[in-house]
Order: structure tokens, then C-alpha cells, then sequence
């Protein structure tokens, strides 16, 4: 698993990491929690599988899990602060083309006074650009946020891992 999950994961500076999920790093995800929390019966099984399922691209999108990664608690508890909405400013760049995530269609993980340090983001293609992707068209994954910025553009061991999303 962690060599299947290399290419897919993404750091962004130094505090954000991009997970790109794809059906395998589910599947792992879903019998970690089942067995983590002793979940035997019918009716739990299927609760882990509804919640986690969505994650799973659907063949014209890339899914990932946002991650902010800050060690320090009181570093954490700032960060988190001023890093609002910074879930709604990550994007994958494809030439001139930005396509900025959809997070959290599940459940809202911000409030009033800070974000959460995990979100889920769907990314969004329409067919010319997946096209435009397996044409050996450069990918560009960034973060605009006005207290966060940064930007890496994907090695072609990552680049060939999320185009298999594209089925």
C-alpha cells in the first residue's frame, strides 16, 4: 500500500499534502476502520462502505484527502485559524486551465473561527481536458490561499498514477 500511495501523494510546501484516492487506497482505508474498531456486523460494514465510497473517482474526476499537517498543537491551533477556506483554494492547473476543488460535499469541516485539518476535494473534468491529460499534457497542483501558497508540478510516475482515475 504505501507504494501504491507514493505517487498519489502530493505535498504542497511544507504543511499540505494531497492524497488522490483511487478504489485500492479506499478499499485499504475501509479495512483499516473495520478492523481498527471491530466492526463485524452487516449494518456497520455498510455504514464504513457509504461513508467512504464517495471518495472513490468516478471516471471524469480526481478525489483527494486534504491534509494539513502541523506538529506543534499551538502552531496547529493558529494555522488552522488562518488557514479558513483554504479547502475552496486548492487546484489542479492543466496549461492555462485551473480547476479549483469542490470540498467537503459530504459535511461542512469549517466553522466560524477555523477550518479542519482533513477535507475531502472532488476535482472536475470535462472530456477534452482528460483528453488534453493523456495527450502528456503537464500537471500543475497548487494552493492560492491568501496565507498559504504553493504550487508543484507532478513527475511522470504521478501524473501516470492519477490518469488511471480517468477510466
Amino acid at each position: 500500500m504505501i507504494a501504491h500511495k507514493k505517487p498519489r501523494r502530493i505535498a504542497l510546501g511544507e504543511h499540505v499534502r494531497l492524497l488522490f484516492e483511487d478504489r485500492v487506497t479506499i478499499q485499504y482505508q475501509i479495512q483499516e476502520m473495520l478492523r481498527a474498531e471491530r466492526i463485524f456486523e452487516v449494518a456497520g460494514i455498510q455504514e464504513e462502505l457509504n461513508a467512504y465510497n464517495p471518495l472513490i473517482p468516478d471516471g471524469d474526476n480526481l478525489k483527494a484527502t486534504l491534509l494539513l499537517e502541523y506538529e506543534d498543537v499551538e502552531q496547529r491551533r493558529v494555522a488552522l485559524e488562518q488557514l479558513k477556506g483554504i479547502e475552496d483554494r486548492v487546484y489542479v492547473r492543466i496549461g492555462e486551465k485551473i480547476i479549483f476543488a469542490i470540498a467537503d460535499e459530504d459535511l461542512e469541516r469549517e466553522n466560524d473561527t477555523k477550518t479542519a485539518s482533513v477535507h475531502f476535494l472532488r476535482f472536475q473534468f470535462d472530456a477534452a481536458l482528460i483528453d488534453r491529460l493523456r495527450a502528456a499534457a503537464e500537471i500543475i497542483i497548487g494552493v492560492d490561499h491568501e496565507q498559504y501558497r504553493a504550487e508543484v508540478m507532478l513527475d511522470d510516475l504521478q501524473r501516470r498514477a492519477l490518469l488511471e482515475d480517468f477510466v
